[in-house]
């Protein structure tokens, strides 16, 4: 049997998810989780085989109180180095090629959209189990045309931080950077994207995946 936890914020989703793999007799579903902390409790208490991940999920709380990873890729990083951790494919909504770059660099085994039908997922799951890579074929050619982030790791905290919501001073508070040093990691990533405002940096960079 091949072990799964499925983790998902949309409990409808995750529940029809769970439902559909339930009926392939090779499969058990051992676990469920619908934030990042979640997420990495379920995978310490079942030590599932593959772990279905959702790019787009809230950080949650630990039991100890802590915050969890913000997101499905710093999920797959927290696990990345996890002696005998699972094999991860990541599922998401937003088929963004720079989603699948990022994924894969964080440790991931796999890359699907949602619309997926059920079974190519269900191929994909026993193919990364037996240690092989599966991508979306249609997105791996987007992530090559599309090419790497041209953003440093502090730009891409700052447009995320931006992305948010958040304003100078409260970006700059929340990175502990000075407000100056966020005004020229925007103005820095303005200039690499091409465009000529903080919201259409904040635009493009999430339209390519690379925040």
């Amino acid at each position: 049997m091949i072990r799964l936890v499925v983790a998902d914020d949309q409990s409808i989703l995750r529940s029809g998810l769970v439902a559909l793999l339930s009926l392939e007799s090779d499969l058990e579903v051992v676990g469920e989780a619908a934030d990042g902390a979640g997420t990495l409790a379920a995978v310490a208490a079942h030590r599932p085989d593959v772990l279905l991940l959702d790019v787009q999920m809230p950080a949650g709380t630990a039991a100890d109180g802590a915050p969890g990873p913000a997101d499905g890729i710093a999920v797959a990083q927290s696990l990345r180095d996890l002696p005998g951790g699972p094999r991860i494919i990541v599922l998401t909504t937003f088929g963004r090629a720079g989603y699948l770059r990022r994924t894969m660099e964080a440790g991931a085994h796999g890359f699907m959209v949602k619309d997926t039908p059920v079974e190519r997922l269900v191929d994909a799951i026993r193919r990364v189990h037996q240690g092989l890579r599966v991508v979306d074929p249609e997105l791996a050619a987007q992530s090559l045309a599309v090419g790497p982030s041209p953003l440093t790791l502090k730009e891409t905290e700052v447009l995320q931080a931006a992305a948010a919501g958040g304003t100078t001073a409260r970006i700059a508070a929340t990175l502990f950077l000075s407000e100056g040093t966020v005004r020229n990691h925007i103005s820095a990533a303005i200039g690499k994207l091409g465009v000529t405002t903080r919201a259409e940096a904040v635009r493009t960079a999430s339209e390519n995946g690379w925040i």
